[in-house]
């Protein structure tokens, strides 16, 4: 009997073991010796800001940077959508010019000069001079009427374009009752230097820089420009002229036949010299018009325009 009870005592707790033993591996996955991908790479977040080949984003969210909405979609928004190429967004205000009209430019003893000398509308000013050689080959004497009476000098010439539209605008100011006289037209570079001598001189070089120009940077050189004033201002070239009848009919009106007041008041600091109600270059009516229409110095005019 006691041999019955040790052997129960030893082969009993030995089953228990073995049947937990058995039901442990029982309920272990089975090893395929590999790594499973669910929940690695297919479930893998996209980390990388793309949108794999092919597919559309989910919906509301906005495709990376630089790429386009797929047809149909709008953009997110707060954002316009880029104009199609070629084309001007609606509402800019954009000058196109043919590039002819702009300055060529050579570096010449340190200055900006311009080349294409016979461009009508050719940006003289104290950044971009005029060679000292420089005559235009076509000038002319207008049929108007000049402070210094009908004699054929120099500063009576303007290029051929410039005169024929000096006599339309006179005549149209006579048939108002307005008297206009011609003050000062061309200007060779040797009277540019003498007149700026002189006036420096007087107020020193740069005070006279304001007033005068230094040689080669002068617009009447160009024999597009002419100094304008009247019997009620003496024949003076003075910003009273402003005042009369005749300045303020100018300002309105020269617009209209090709004529820009060059150096308005107020715009001093664009232009570069004081303002000069007298002063009156010619660029043709339809750039003149524009400039008017968008109160421009020629500065501003050329510093938004672009070459077509």
């Amino acid at each position: 009997m006691r041999h019955i009870i040790y052997f129960l005592l030893l082969v009993i707790p030995v089953s228990v073991f073995t049947f937990f033993v058995i039901m442990d591996e029982t309920n272990k996955p089975e090893d395929t010796g590999s790594i499973s991908n669910v929940g690695i790479s297919e479930n893998l977040p996209n980390i990388t800001g793309e949108t794999p080949t092919g597919e559309t984003p989910p919906t509301g969210e906005t495709p990376p940077t630089g790429e386009t909405p797929p047809p149909g979609e709008t953009p997110p928004p707060g954002e316009t959508p880029p104009p199609p190429t070629g084309e001007t967004p609606s509402g800019a205000d954009e000058i196109l010019l043919p590039k002819e009209y702009f300055n060529i430019i050579a570096m010449v003893n340190g200055k900006q000069e311009i080349q294409n000398t016979e461009n009508e509308m050719i940006l003289v000013n104290k950044t971009y001079s005029l060679p000292s050689g420089y005559v235009p080959a076509d000038l002319v004497v207008p049929k108007v009427h000049f402070s210094f009476g009908g004699k054929s000098v120099e500063k009576a010439h303007l290029r051929s374009s410039a005169a024929t539209a000096l006599e339309n605008m006179f005549a149209s100011a006579e048939a108002e009752n307005i008297e206009l006289v011609a003050v000062s037209g061309y200007r060779s570079y040797a009277r540019q230097d003498q007149l700026f001598r002189e006036k420096t001189s007087d107020v020193g070089v740069d005070e006279a820089e304001k007033w005068v120009a230094i040689p080669g940077t002068s617009e009447h050189q160009s024999g597009l420009s002419m100094d304008i004033s009247s019997n009620s201002n003496h024949f003076e070239l003075t910003e009273s002229f402003a005042s009369t009848v005749e300045g303020k009919w100018l300002k309105a009106n020269a617009h209209k036949f090709g004529f820009i007041l060059r150096f308005p008041k107020g715009k001093e600091s664009i232009t570069g010299y004081h303002f000069e109600p007298w002063h009156f270059r010619y660029v043709g009516v339809d750039i003149a018009s524009q400039i008017y229409q968008r109160n421009n110095t020629l500065e501003e005019f050329f510093a938004n325009a672009k070459a077509i």
